[in-house]
């Protein structure tokens, strides 16, 4: 485990081109407002802060591996630790700006904000990009906050090819479908070919194996399949098509992914 100095030595600063990738100098998505300014007091976890004068942020987009913090029935996930350093090296007693994208407030009271931090004259490093570069964060996108997904995505997918932090332990691996039923309760990412796609009564279906009862689902409600198809995914189109989900695993006849919008589905191939 590193101790409190090891925050800074575990963490690589990134090379020219990976700030470039990363400096606020992009457009803002759409909606997207500045809503304050603050001074990091102290660092929860990977992914949640608290300000100067109290208020607790949490670093929408991304989800970090958790620390138990005492929770009963709770244990720290592997490199959770690490990931809590990084932060801390990025933004401990740094001036930060918060931008919203999407929903401002969760039901903790939590404000939900992407979060900047100065690099360098006119610029700012993005720093739910930087945790997903280094491995020590995967995506986590809601219907309601779903600002700057696929530039997220693409980090992610970048520090998954080589196998950064998280992507280096078969604890965050990528399930295959047959792999869920072991895993319920838990986000995950899962991949595999759709055997069956199916529109039953405005709710879609990808299936992945011959029962629908036993076998890994995903399920998409009517209300969400609009959003789908405006991202051009047409949900009753995708027989014999890999893709890949992410989302939290449940039981409902089967291993079972609610996909509420399309940025938890990629489809990965022809």
């Amino acid at each position: 485990m590193l101790g409190p100095a090891a925050g800074a030595a575990f963490y690589r600063p990134p090379a020219a081109w990976q700030i470039a990738a990363l400096l606020l100098c992009w457009h803002e998505p759409a909606g997207a407002e500045t809503v304050r300014r603050g001074v990091v007091d102290s660092v929860i976890d990977g992914d949640t802060l608290m300000l100067q004068g109290g208020a607790q942020v949490r670093l929408v987009g991304i989800q970090a591996p958790k620390l138990a913090l005492g929770r009963p029935g709770l244990r720290d996930w592997p490199l959770a630790t690490e990931a809590k350093e990084l932060l801390e090296a990025l933004v401990l007693g740094a001036p930060v700006k918060l931008v919203y994208g999407g929903r401002r407030v969760d039901r903790h009271r939590r404000i939900l904000a992407h979060l900047e931090r100065k690099a360098a004259p006119g610029a700012a490093l993005w720093v739910q990009g930087e945790m997903l570069r280094t491995g020590l964060a995967r995506v986590y996108t809601f219907p309601d906050n779903r600002a700057r997904a696929e530039r997220m995505l693409a980090l992610e997918r970048e520090a998954r090819a080589a196998r950064r932090g998280i992507w280096r332990l078969r604890y965050y691996r990528i399930l295959g479908p047959e792999e869920t039923r072991r895993h319920i309760g838990s986000f995950r990412l899962v991949e595999g070919k759709v055997l069956d796609a199916a529109v039953v009564r405005g709710r879609g279906y990808l299936n992945f194996g011959p029962d629908w009862r036993t076998d890994f689902t995903i399920s998409v409600a009517r209300k969400h399949r609009r959003r789908f198809r405006r991202a051009g995914i047409d949900i009753a189109a995708l027989s014999g098509r890999p893709v890949r989900v992410r989302g939290w695993l449940a039981w409902q006849n089967g291993p079972m992914i609610e996909a509420t919008h399309p940025e938890q589905l990629e489809v990965i191939g022809p």
